[in-house]
């Protein structure tokens, strides 16, 4: 079966708008990789998918951190985005739009949901007093702060105390329609832990936020008072929306979510969860715009069980990272060792090991030797097998038969590892299976037909684990591929279309009597370096 756009709904995920403070993080990459695996599963399943990332640029931060480099905000601001572009192509993440909040026609947006909010009296000028973190761009209630006045998230940064005109949002104002929001959808926060956290801080009561700054310059004008600049995250959240349009149309609020609002799933780490799950939920109803379905925030991640910083010598270079090992490992080990949702570690050794395990030993080594086997015994073709007489409680084929839904079911529901781990379920039997068949003693005693059985078993298992684990390793995927014979890029944006996911990821797609390409490893095995942690 193929689809084509008008067989699956629309489907839209994003990342955070990463704020260009500095250069991308492993954390940054974390997020975004799993966005693409999001965006590519989809795009299987032959949904249109518009997959969004791009960079946070206003603030005091901003502002403040180019006047110390002797450079202005719009020039360091375009220095750090070529960074994260960079990252992203060494990662193999193909967004289909990436947002900069300096872009003129995110002001129009901005000004036109602004004056959405301002028409329905949801928006007041004030007094602001209380404690500020410059980097997390937020007041801090007194009760969240460490000793001595520092930002619970910036543990070595003290807050600013502000006293200063503002505008507001009148949060307040919204705290019966989120409570009931949280009950009657209680899948819009995800994980449970992160969305137990938000019922804790919304029940606590809600107060009213700032959404504008004085004495600065870097940011868009209120549009009903230009001496005010617009606070960053009223101004940064709706790049969500401006992302939506064409970026060769003229921008207009109506234009932006016209076709892909509202967003199937916004990821986020759990350090912006607030903003994402309360305060955005809040801008919207305001507006008068339907939410997202799903707010998704992970954990953080440690290097060797420590938390990551230059003060402690030990951050992640992800671009080094990436050099170093290929895009693919790198997908790799971070969807399928930790659990999303729940923080989690990189530590080199077992980076290594798990990779050489996996794709080296498991994934390749069993290809590489079942192609040598039908190129000695099947003349390089596919066994001439028809996979429907195979009966259905062969033991590679049972395990084929259920990972189509059970691998779907943990994409969908952000479970990556989950994926992973019933993926290679299929190729550790078919290992096992292949050892204790033994093909090359059944050639050997004239049982050709027997030989062609297993053969056929093991190359499809190892192609149906390839297509589902193309989301996560679409170059080692194609390499699998163009070695059984087929002329598929799992890069390509309109495969799912073309192919069908129920044909290719359901066992027994593999044609009979296909030639197949030479045997060659998909994945080289790699070397632990001198100066690696223990695990």
């Amino acid at each position: 079966m193929t689809f084509t756009p008008a067989d699956k709904p629309p489907f839209a995920i994003t990342t955070p708008l990463y704020y260009v403070n500095g250069l991308p993080h492993i954390g940054s990459a974390y997020t975004t990789i799993a966005a693409d695996v999001v965006a590519r599963f989809y795009r299987l399943m032959g949904h249109p998918v518009l997959m969004i990332t791009g960079t946070d640029e206003h603030g005091q931060k901003i502002q403040r951190t180019a006047e110390e480099r002797g450079v202005s905000p719009q020039e360091h601001c375009d220095e750090f985005v070529a960074g994260f572009e960079r990252l992203w192509t060494l990662l193999n993440i193909d967004c289909d739009r990436f947002i900069r909040t300096t872009a003129p026609r995110h002001k129009v947006i901005v000004d036109e949901f602004f004056q959405r909010v301002w028409d329905r009296g949801d928006i007041y000028k004030g007094q602001q007093q209380g404690w500020y973190c410059v980097s997390c761009e937020e007041f801090k209630e007194e009760r969240d702060l460490l000793p001595n006045q520092h930002c619970p998230i910036h543990t070595n940064k003290p807050v600013e105390w502000r006293d200063e005109s503002n505008y507001f949002f009148k949060l307040s104002n919204y705290q019966t329609q989120l409570e009931q929001l949280y009950a009657d959808r209680p899948d819009f926060i995800q994980p449970e832990s992160r969305r137990n956290e938000v019922l804790s801080f919304v029940k606590r009561g809600l107060q009213d936020f700032s959404i504008s700054r004085i004495n600065l310059d870097w940011g868009f004008a209120v549009p009903t008072d230009p001496g005010h600049t617009l606070y960053v995250w009223f101004d940064a959240l709706l790049g969500y929306i401006t992302a939506l349009q064409d970026p060769g149309e003229p921008p207009s609020l109506e234009k932006a979510i016209a076709h892909w609002w509202p967003i199937n799933t916004h990821l986020i780490g759990k350090d912006i969860l607030r903003f994402h799950a309360v305060y955005w939920p809040a801008m919207l109803m305001s507006a008068g715009l339907p939410l997202p379905e799903r707010v998704y925030g992970h954990g953080f991640l440690t290097k060797d069980g420590q938390k990551m910083g230059k003060s402690q010598g030990n951050t992640l270079d992800p671009v080094e990272l990436v050099e170093t090992y290929g895009p693919d490992a790198v997908r790799y080990y971070f969807l399928r060792e930790i659990e999303f949702g729940k923080d989690g570690d990189f530590n080199e050794t077992r980076f290594i090991n798990v990779l050489n395990a996996d794709l080296a030993n498991d994934l390749g080594n069993l290809l590489n030797r079942t192609l040598k086997m039908a190129a000695r015994y099947c003349d390089g073709k596919v066994p001439d097998i028809n996979p429907q007489a195979i009966a259905a409680d062969h033991p590679l084929r049972a395990i084929g038969y259920n990972l189509t839904d059970t691998v779907a079911k943990a994409y969908t529901q952000l479970a990556f590892s989950q994926a992973c781990t019933a993926t290679l379920a299929l190729v550790q039997a078919s290992n096992k299976f292949l050892d204790e068949q033994a093909p090359w003693s059944l050639y050997k005693q004239g049982k050709q037909a027997e030989t062609e059985a297993v053969l056929y078993a093991v190359l499809e298992s190892v192609r149906q684990a390839a297509y589902l684990l193309s989301p996560i390793i679409p170059d080692i995927s194609n390499q699998i591929y163009t070695q059984l014979g087929f002329a598929v890029d799992f890069n390509d944006k309109a495969l799912g279309q073309a192919i069908g996911y129920a044909d290719h990821a359901a066992w027994g797609y593999l044609p009979p009597a296909q030639p197949l390409g030479e045997a060659a490893p998909v994945f080289q095995r790699l070397e632990l370096p001198e100066t690696a942690a223990s695990p």
